[in-house]
């Protein structure tokens, strides 16, 4: 039987959760099955992939390396195209489609994490180098 819509968990994956492989060994895929317990949708949004593209051209040797990796992984994700406005950062444009969307949000950045607990947004985040934890109601 298959799972509906509903049963899968939408997440939007932010920029640096894609480095977390590189960094820490870990199979952010796996471990989110794992936390989550059940199907769930990656979304990568088209402002994500190009500041991955931007650190794979422009960052430094390391942070590179450990970007290819993270566009690699980033394959595996759903791809949508979405606007950003003329002042909206990177990290606007999560917070209105997390809240829109009421979806999760895969970061390890502290001021996202802490924007998006504001509008009760539940959040999937990186604990001790070694495993994922949620924060909110998934």
């Amino acid at each position: 039987m298959r799972a509906s819509r509903k049963e899968t968990v939408q997440i939007i994956f932010d920029s640096n959760f894609f480095l977390i492989p590189a960094q820490f060994q870990l199979d952010i895929f796996e471990e989110m099955a794992n936390l989550l317990n059940k199907r769930f949708d990656p979304i990568l949004l088209s402002p994500t992939l190009k500041e991955l593209q931007r650190l794979a051209e422009k960052g430094s040797p390391k942070t590179r390396q450990q970007t290819s990796l993270g566009l690699k992984l980033a394959e595996r994700c759903r791809l949508v195209n979405v606007e950003r406005g003329p002042r909206e950062t990177h990290d606007d444009v999560v917070v209105r489609l997390a809240a829109k969307w009421k979806c999760l949000v895969a970061t390890n950045d502290r001021e996202l994490r802490k924007r998006l607990r504001k509008l009760e947004v539940p959040v999937v985040f990186m604990r001790q180098r070694r495993r994922l934890e949620s924060d909110g109601r998934v």
